[in-house]
């Protein structure tokens, strides 16, 4: 291995094996991805590329294209009952665990089929192998991943590839989450990491990390029994307090007439799906609190933005953003740097200051067409 990727490389497991690849001498780059990167990046060999997986329109294979070995680390759930999930977070989790990773198996599948020596592992999970109560659509999502792997690698087998998926069906791994910026203890994930490369360098098909003194036996009790399994794993949850009741899903929300839609609005839209699993965009009214006049109506502008593929929801926005959250639990206010230091935002920023789940995200101005710009160009032409 040479150049790596690691997609949802830049926290957890996927960051102790960006670190541990990194540290080997034979590598000369280690690409990650995710949407946010949680910490400082101190191996020159390390670069980060910001994307969110929620966007299917990148391809990974044209712009990694001298990767020799992928790592494919992303993952969503938590542990819920299944009525407490949303449809949003439901769509979420498929998305993330099962969509994006055939997504990208896809796109570099060629490369892996014709080349000589082309290194793959998937992060699945225990959970997909056993029956997974109060982590239904976790386990589910995880149980087709495997399948899709173990599929594939007759494929490949049988089209003579000599090249073979790795799949890694780990349990749970302690330091595998970052809190506050601040990792922690990441010791064990970085050994499960070494077993990774280990077991990919080999090209071993299935990598289950602390089989033998752990997960052997769990295997073998769903195996024998995959009711009663489940019914004490049901208790046990929910003894060790591990049902959590707050959404996974990041919510992000942006408002704004959107009048004379142009390139600008795009990537503002663009910019803020970046940092959220789910985009809502309120609409104004009307253009009142900036004097001006709109030149369409408020129900074409909202079915604009609706058509934005970065877009989940649109709703008709309140005076307040502030007061929205009231209806929607968003965790990003997206907004243009020039509001930044309005009495506005300054009472915003101390209303939130209070809370630790919500953030407000300040976009650079860039220069492009602007609504002003269009509309003084109508004027012009209405003279």
């Amino acid at each position: 291995m040479k150049n790596v990727l690691i997609i949802g490389g830049t926290s957890g497991l996927g960051w102790a094996l960006a670190n541990e690849l990194a540290n080997d001498d034979q590598i000369q780059n280690v690409y990650t991805v995710g949407r946010t990167l949680h910490t400082e990046v101190e191996n020159p060999k390390i670069n980060f590329f910001a994307h969110n997986l929620l966007m299917d329109n990148f391809n990974f294979s044209e712009r990694f294209n001298d990767i020799d070995a992928l790592f494919i680390t992303i993952g969503a759930g938590r542990v819920a009952k299944f009525d407490n999930l949303s449809e949003k977070e439901i769509n979420m989790e498929i998305n993330i665990n099962y969509k994006a990773v055939a997504t990208v198996l896809k796109q570099f599948y060629p490369r892996i089929q014709k080349s000589n020596d082309f290194k793959v592992a998937v992060i699945s999970s225990i959970a997909g192998m056993i029956n997974s109560p109060l982590f239904s659509v976790y386990g589910a999502s995880k149980a087709a991943i495997m399948a899709l792997i173990q599929s594939l690698n007759i494929e490949l087998e049988k089209d003579g590839s000599n090249n073979r998926i790795l799949d890694v069906r780990p349990g749970h791994i302690a330091g595998t989450r970052f809190a506050n910026n601040k990792s922690i203890d990441t010791k064990p994930a970085q050994k499960v990491a070494v077993e990774i490369i280990t077991a990919v360098q080999k090209k071993d098909q299935i990598l289950i990390p602390g089989y033998e003194e752990t997960y052997k036996a769990v295997i073998e009790r769903n195996r024998e029994d995959s009711h009663e399994f489940g019914i004490n794993s049901y208790d046990y949850k929910i003894a060790g307090n591990r049902l959590t009741e707050k959404p996974q899903i990041k919510i992000g929300y942006m408002s704004g007439t959107f009048d004379l839609f142009h390139i600008g609005h795009l990537n503002m839209l663009k910019k803020a799906k970046q940092y959220c699993d789910y985009l809502v965009v309120g609409v104004h009214k009307d253009a009142s609190h900036k004097n001006k006049t709109v030149f369409i109506p408020l129900e074409e502008r909202m079915e604009i933005v609706r058509s934005v593929r970065y877009v989940d929801e649109v709703i008709v926005s309140l005076p307040e953003d502030s007061d929205v959250r009231e209806i929607i639990p968003y965790n990003y206010l997206f907004v243009g740097s020039d509001y930044k230091g309005t009495e506005r935002f300054q009472r915003y920023e101390e209303q939130f200051s209070k809370l630790d789940d919500v953030e407000i995200v300040y976009f650079p101005y860039t220069k492009s067409t602007s609504s002003t710009q269009l509309r003084s160009a109508i004027s012009q032409d209405n003279k």
